[in-house]
């Protein structure tokens, strides 16, 4: 489909503003929506990518700027070297995590209440926004969660603090989640991918797993770690998971 890619919302917040931009198909209906979380670094072009890729497929996509209260004025893009990881990094543990967990919210009712949206609402994260889709997997309305090698889950650093419960807080998602990991990277090394699996299980979650030959960022298409083989089978899985769970929208045409 083709894709209309203008639009953003200036969401109010209890911790500021919070500017998303949504992509949808510019076919005349109604689709299921998708709530993207981008790495540490906002809105890059390889999130902006993976966003156009999911609305295309029939969805419409909001995706949030992670840290709004911590930078000055939306728009802000970190870049992908030491100094664009040191920021994003300080970033993730300087924000609440009731923050996090507002923005979610936020962003869920602003799709749930937009006219091209069919109130199906799913989530799609990487890396630290892996970890943010499992959270915000957590609300009751959300029926399909994508998480690719969600960050700090395993040693509930997520947030001030450093002191997260996304671990003692699983048993509330109510919907389907895919988990996919990289076995080679190094954030989440196979002891702490066996704890969440084990903590899922206990909890009762409905998941699916996925470990493939990757590294950290695997589908992030820039950079020495992009797998393209991989990163399209796992777009696949996910875009499976959204058509079984949240159905195909009315478009109008």
């Amino acid at each position: 489909m083709i894709i209309e890619s203008a639009e953003h919302a200036d969401l109010t917040t209890p911790f500021g503003t919070m500017r998303t931009y949504v992509l949808r198909p510019k076919a005349p209906g109604r689709y299921p929506g998708i709530v993207l979380y981008s790495e540490i670094f906002q809105v890059t072009g390889p999130v902006w990518r993976i966003a156009q890729w999911i609305a295309g497929h029939g969805y419409i996509v909001a995706v949030p700027e992670i840290f709004h209260e911590l930078e000055d004025g939306p728009g802000v893009v970190l870049a992908y070297d030491g100094p664009g990881a040191e920021r994003g990094n300080a970033h993730k543990i300087t924000k609440e995590l009731a923050s996090y967990d507002a923005d979610s919210r936020a962003a869920l009712d602003f799709l749930a209440g937009h006219e091209a949206c069919t109130g199906e609402l799913g989530v799609f994260g990487i890396c630290i926004g892996g970890h943010l889709a499992f959270r915000a997997a957590m609300n009751p309305d959300v029926r399909a969660g994508v998480c690719f090698y969600a960050t700090d889950i395993h040693t509930r650093s997520l947030g001030k603090g450093r002191n997260d419960d996304t671990l003692d807080r699983m048993g509330e998602i109510g919907g389907e989640v895919l988990m996919i990991w990289g076995r080679q990277d190094p954030h989440i090394p196979l002891e702490g991918r066996q704890l969440i699996h084990a903590a899922m299980e206990d909890a009762g979650v409905d998941f699916t797993w996925h470990e493939v030959n990757g590294q950290h960022a695997f589908i992030r298409d820039e950079g020495p770690r992009y797998d393209p083989e991989l990163a399209d089978q796992c777009l696949r899985l996910a875009l499976g998971l959204f058509h079984r769970r949240l159905g195909p929208g009315d478009r109008a045409d």
